[in-house]
C-alpha cells in the first residue's frame, strides 16, 4: 500500500516538515509513482523576482490538502505513491547550466516511469522539462495556461527567459505542433506579429475572454478535441489568475481567470494522457494571507489527482 500523508487527527496540520500536503520524501519510500518536485530558480525573469521561493511556499500553503478529492472521485495517494522529492538545486548564476541540470534531474527521477508535477521557480523551467518529456514520450502535445504567449524570441539578446520557453521548444522539435494551445492570455502584446510567430508555431489561443464568454465546458471540449489521446504535458503559470486571486507572481496582469475557473478546466482532462505538468511563477513575497500559495497548490493537487487516476487506469 502506498504511504500517504501524516495523520493530521494525530499530528497537527502546522507542524513538522513542510513537505508537499505531508507528503513521505523521496527517501522514505521504496519507489514513487508520482513525485513533486521543486525548482527554486528565477533568473530568467524579465519583471519581478522572487519566484525562486515560490516551492517553499507552495509546500507550506499545501498543508490543509486533504487526502480525498470529491471533484474527481479519486484518493490520490491511496492510488499511487505520491512523495516529494525536494528541490532541484539549479545554478542562479548560469541560465544555461540551471535549463541542463533541470533536464538532467528530470530524466533521473522518471527513470523508472515516475511522472513529474514541478513547482516552479519561473517559466524558464519548461523547457527543459519538455526535453525530458520527449526523450521519454517523443514530441508532446501542450496545454498552456498563461496570461502571457511566452513565444517570444529574446530578451536583451538572451534566448533562455522565462518569456521564451515554447518557442526554444518548437524549435526544437520537442512539441507536436499539431496540439497545443494557450488558454488564459491578455493584456497587451508588443505588437500583431506577436500573435502571428504565434499562429506559425502551431498554437491556438483560448483567451480569458474566450473562457468568460465561453465557459468551461465548451473550453474543456475544444482542448480535448486539439489534444485527442497524445502524451500531454500541461505548464500552469500562476499569472493565469486574476491578480485578485494570485497577487504573488512577477507579471501580473488585469482581467484573468478565477481560481475557480482554472480548478474546472484541469479536472476537464481526467482521463487524457498526461504524462507531466508544472505550476511556476509563484513569489511570495507579492502575495497576501497565501492567497496565491493556496491556489497554487490546489491546482498541484489536482494535476496530481489526474496523473494518479492514469496510473490507477494502467494499473
Amino acid at each position: 500500500m502506498p504511504i500517504g500523508p501524516i495523520d493530521a487527527s494525530k499530528n497537527p496540520r502546522y507542524a513538522g516538515f513542510a513537505t508537499f500536503a505531508r507528503l513521505p520524501r523521496l527517501d522514505e519510500v521504496e519507489h514513487a509513482d508520482i513525485a513533486v518536485v521543486g525548482v527554486p530558480f528565477d533568473t530568467g525573469v524579465s519583471y519581478r523576482p522572487g519566484a525562486r521561493f515560490g516551492p517553499a511556499h507552495v509546500r507550506e500553503s499545501s498543508r490543509l490538502l486533504r487526502p480525498y478529492n470529491p471533484a474527481l472521485d479519486v484518493s490520490p495517494f491511496a492510488s499511487a505513491q505520491v512523495v516529494d522529492a525536494g528541490d532541484i538545486a539549479a545554478n542562479p548564476f548560469h541560465i544555461d547550466e540551471a535549463i541542463d541540470t533541470v533536464h538532467a534531474s528530470a530524466l533521473d527521477l522518471t527513470a523508472d516511469g515516475a511522472r513529474l508535477v514541478t513547482i516552479g521557480g519561473d517559466h524558464t523551467i519548461a523547457l527543459p522539462l519538455l526535453r525530458a518529456a520527449a526523450e521519454q514520450h517523443g514530441p508532446v502535445a501542450l496545454i498552456h495556461f498563461d496570461a502571457h504567449l511566452d513565444t517570444w524570441d529574446t530578451y536583451f539578446g538572451a534566448e533562455y527567459t522565462h518569456g521564451t520557453p515554447f518557442r526554444r521548444a518548437v524549435e526544437e522539435g520537442i512539441l507536436d505542433t499539431e496540439a497545443l494551445s494557450h488558454v488564459g492570455t491578455r493584456g497587451p502584446l508588443y505588437g500583431k506579429k506577436d500573435l502571428e510567430d504565434d499562429r506559425r508555431f502551431g498554437f491556438g489561443i483560448v483567451t480569458s475572454s474566450d473562457v468568460f464568454r465561453q465557459g468551461v465546458d465548451e473550453v474543456v471540449d475544444k482542448l480535448r478535441q486539439r489534444v485527442g489521446d497524445r502524451p500531454v504535458y500541461v505548464s500552469v503559470d500562476i499569472d493565469v489568475l486574476d491578480p485578485a486571486h494570485a497577487p504573488g507572481t512577477g507579471t501580473p496582469e488585469a482581467g484573468g481567470l478565477t481560481s475557480r475557473e482554472l480548478l474546472e478546466i484541469l479536472r476537464g482532462f481526467a482521463g487524457l494522457n498526461l504524462i507531466g505538468a508544472d505550476v511556476v511563477e509563484v513569489a511570495p513575497a507579492y502575495d497576501h494571507a497565501q492567497l496565491t500559495g493556496v491556489a497554487a497548490s490546489h491546482v498541484a493537487y489536482d494535476l496530481v489527482s489526474l496523473l494518479a487516476m492514469r496510473h490507477a487506469e494502467q494499473a
